[in-house]
Order: C-alpha cells, then structure tokens, then sequence
C-alpha cells in the first residue's frame, strides 16, 4: 500500500473510534458521530482508490491536482498542500464501479450519510432519528472494503462488540422491513389480478411481462418475483469471466412490473431463497459486446481484444469504428 493509501487509512481508524466514541456518550453527542463517522468512510473509500492510484482520489477537472497525483507535482500551478479531491458521494461512485456487487450499500443508503455529515459539519443539524442507521451504513460499507485493502491492523479495536452488536440490530431491522414489501407486494398483486380467472390472469401477466423499468444500469435478466411469483427483472452490470470466456452480470436491483416489488443489492440476499450474486449469461465477450465490434473489418477483434488475447486495431481503424457509429 503507498503512503496516500496508508495516511487516508489510518485517518478513517481514528476519525471511527472517535465516531464510536461519540455514540457511547449519549444522545448528546451523536451529531459527532454522525459526522465523524462520515469523514471516516471518505477517507476508508479514498484509502482504497488511493491504493490503486492516487490520481483516482483527485478532482479530475484540476490539472494541477493531477499532476500532483501522478509524481509530477513540480509542474503543479500551486503546492501539494491545494489538491482538490472528491467528495463523499463520488469516491463511493467510483468504488461502487470497481469492485461492482462487492459493495452491500446502495447510493440510497449512502445519500443519509453524507447529508448528515455535512448536515452537522456545515449548520448543526441532522436528522435524530437517522442516527442508528446513518452509523451502521459506515460500519457495512467499511467491512466491505477492509478485506480488499492491506490489513494494516485492527481496524475497529475495542469497538468491535458495538460494531457487532450494531450490524445485528440493523439486520433484523432491515429483515423486517423486507418482510413488510413482501407483504405488500402480495397485496397489491391480489387487488390487480385476484378477480380475474387463471387464464385471463396468464394473458394479463404476460402482456406486461416485458415492462421493464427505464434507467436502470446496464443490462436485465429476467427472474421470478419473491413476492407474486410473476416475472419481474433484476438489473446489473455485465463484465468478463476471469476463468471463462463468458460474460457476468452482478445484480443490483429487482423490480416486478405485476406487484410492483422494488428490491435493492442488500435486499437481494436476504430472501429465503437469495438471487445468486453474479449471473453467468453464457455468452461470449465478444458475442455479448458485438455492437461495439460491429464497424470493425473481418478478422479485427475490435476495441474488447482484452477479453480473447486477439490483436488490437490501429488507431485509424478505431476513429473509423467511431465515426460510423
């Protein structure tokens, strides 16, 4: 791990324990461990990003902060010490990109943290109530990236039983809440097509059957709703098989157009009987990706060579590949 990675590291420990701190004084305090909680996750997510390359932390419309980020800070406009980097909300963008299904909180889930990190940082306020579940969103997604960094020690110390103890509660909280749309869903599928018979039904189910939610990410798949058993679609994004030549795609939302149940990633697991977290569509990389191969000549593997080893085309075969789409 390289310096940046280690410094922002170790700042989300301290800035944490500070954070737990604050939450074991009482309801007097937690406007400090909401926020201090929120600067540690933006510092465990830079510590990441930071690991794979400093420039990932840095605004990337300040040249100077780039130039700083790539070891050629004697080129920079102004000192190390002026570096604009990324907020809360974006570094969470970019990681959630890279490790895709790794990361358990939605941007939903995010969004609370930083409103009540900036909430208190900026007009001493935040929302009482969001306090448990603004603490254990840092907590869930900060034991998301622990394991994919360098361990550089015990990261949560002599909180560790809070921590725990934390995440037990918000999980059964959350189990009860996934109950509550079930049954909802169940009721609302009932009053749409309990009065209709079997047959009308199917003909009803089917017709909406391809109605899919606008918006959503890269790619569908269709799956059985948990709720109504219709067919509804979990939304994701698709990459490469490391071990094969097949395309994945990590599901990040189900939506069911009978019931109308809307699932989020952490949500998707929780089911009695869970979506898988990764989907083989079994197709080929390049079978899957052709409308970006399809102006390129025969025998040229295109800009996706990456995933078959095959030659790449020379730039002039790329702008011409654009220029034609």
């Amino acid at each position: 791990m390289n310096k940046d990675a280690q410094r922002l590291w170790y700042s989300s420990k301290k800035w944490m324990t500070a954070a737990f701190t604050a939450f074991s004084d009482g309801p007097m305090t937690k406007d400090m461990a909401v926020h201090h909680a929120g600067v540690a996750a933006e510092h465990l997510l830079k510590a990441y990003l930071a690991h794979l390359h400093p420039a990932l932390i840095v605004e990337g419309r300040d040249f100077s902060s780039l130039l700083h980020a790539t070891g050629h800070g004697a080129h920079a406009s102004g000192p190390r010490s002026q570096a604009k980097t990324i907020g809360l909300v974006e570094a969470y963008v970019r990681v959630a990109g890279i490790l895709k299904g790794g990361m358990p909180v939605s941007r939903q889930e995010l969004l609370p943290l930083a409103e009540a990190r900036n909430g208190v940082a900026h007009a001493a306020f935040h929302d009482e109530e969001q306090v448990n579940a603004v603490f254990t969103t840092c907590l869930r997604m900060a034991d998301s990236l622990l394991p994919v960094l360098p361990p550089l020690g015990d990261f949560w110390g002599q909180y560790q039983g809070l921590h725990d103890k934390l995440l037990d509660i918000q999980v059964e909280e959350a189990r009860v809440h996934l109950e509550g749309k079930l049954a909802r869903a169940r009721q609302i599928f009932s009053e749409r097509y309990g009065h209709f018979s079997m047959q009308d039904r199917a003909l009803v189910l089917a017709a909406i059957a391809n109605v899919t939610s606008p918006g959503y990410i890269e790619h569908d798949e269709s799956a059985a709703c948990p709720a109504c058993d219709s067919q509804g679609w979990l939304s994701g994004e698709t990459s490469s098989s490391e071990t094969a030549d097949t395309v994945l795609m990590t599901p990040f939302v189900f939506e069911c157009p009978a019931c109308d149940l809307h699932l989020e990633a952490g949500e998707l697991g929780m089911l009695k009987k869970p979506f898988p977290k990764e989907i083989d569509l079994e197709v080929s990389p390049a079978d899957f990706y052709s409308e970006y191969r399809g102006a390129f000549p025969v025998g040229d593997e295109g800009p996706y060579s990456v995933f078959s080893g095959g030659p790449v085309p020379d730039e002039e075969v790329i702008l011409d590949a654009y220029r034609l789409r």
